[in-house]
């Protein structure tokens, strides 16, 4: 069930009180980001999301000019997003330097069409290509929240690429994704299976605390099952990995994973299945146009006077 959530925040109001810190390892993302670009492709789970993120997008009426996926290479939404809207430019942002790499060798323009001066098909940009953008008029993130180290700072840098009344639509994992491995890992002493991810009501007050309007966000639980503990593992190993920074440090070695293999067989159920539940996140917000203060000289920027413009003669 959808929930909206309070406004954006006025100058008189108390700023809203931030969450928990989404604890991550960044070196585990580090390799993580760079085991998963060289796999070169987005995993099913992302493929599926995206498709569930690509119906939503009937509810917004907007036709945006420019497309911008965040770390599209393991997201899946561009095919989606090319049907969505065929005449808007698209570009990818992507999180690290191995997955800009291979995602800039798997969209480099052949020979002829550079000798006929046809641009790249797809865009592919650096995080730091972004700043002071605002000429974007949607930012689509699929299943990357979760994985970024400082979310406030992503936040600030999607509103930041946006341009006014431009949206941004994304998913992530929620706290319930992966719960049964919890106990299971405890149980023999393992460390944390992952990290603890942010609720839908943290990214809800993260979001207005960054300047967005009208937040919307909900979710839903999918249900994953398997015949075999191995296959649950590869599949696991295609989503990511632990970097949870108070996980087992030391490495794993044949007889661990021999142990993991027998302790995934309690996931059984009645169906003679394994089981594991994931929650995911879904947001959609609006970048609002910029409040004015009430001063005896005030300064607009000319992109800011242009959208007040547009707004009053809409």
């Amino acid at each position: 069930m959808a929930e909206p959530l309070s406004p954006p925040r006025t100058d008189a109001s108390p700023a809203p009180q931030l969450p928990r810190p989404q604890q991550l390892d960044p070196i585990a993302l580090q390799r993580q980001a760079r085991r998963l670009a060289a796999h070169g492709q987005a995993s099913w789970l992302s493929l599926e999301v995206a498709q569930r993120m690509a119906e939503r997008l009937a509810i917004i009426k907007l036709q945006p000019a420019r497309v911008l996926q965040w770390s599209g290479l393991l997201g899946g939404g561009s095919e989606a997003l090319r049907q969505a809207y065929p005449q808007a430019e698209h570009a990818d942002v992507e999180p690290t330097l191995d997955l800009q790499l291979r995602a800039r060798a798997l969209h480099k323009t052949s020979w002829w069409q550079s000798a006929l001066g046809r641009a790249p098909a797809l865009q592919v940009l650096a995080p730091e290509d972004l700043a002071g953008h605002g000429q974007v008029g949607l930012v689509w993130a699929n299943l990357a929240l979760h994985t970024m180290p400082d979310p406030p700072a992503t936040l600030a840098a999607w509103h930041s690429a946006l341009q006014v009344d431009g949206f941004l639509m994304f998913s992530c994992f929620g706290p319930d994704s992966l719960v049964e491995l919890r106990p299971l890992f405890a149980r023999q002493a393992w460390g944390r299976p992952g990290p603890d991810w942010w609720d839908m009501h943290d990214i809800g007050d993260l979001l207005v605390g960054a300047g967005f309007a009208d937040p919307v966000m909900d979710q839903e639980r999918i249900q994953l099952t398997w015949a075999q503990p191995a296959d649950l593992l590869m599949d696991l190993r295609l989503l990511g990995g632990n970097v949870a920074p108070d996980r087992f440090a030391g490495c794993r070695g044949k007889t661990w994973h021999r142990k993991l293999l027998e302790a995934l067989e309690t996931l059984r159920r009645a169906d003679g299945r394994l089981h594991l539940s994931l929650e995911i996140v879904y947001g959609h917000a609006f970048k609002a146009m910029p409040k004015v203060r009430v001063s005896p000289e005030t300064s607009l920027s000319l992109e800011q006077m242009r959208a007040m413009v547009r707004r009053s003669g809409a």
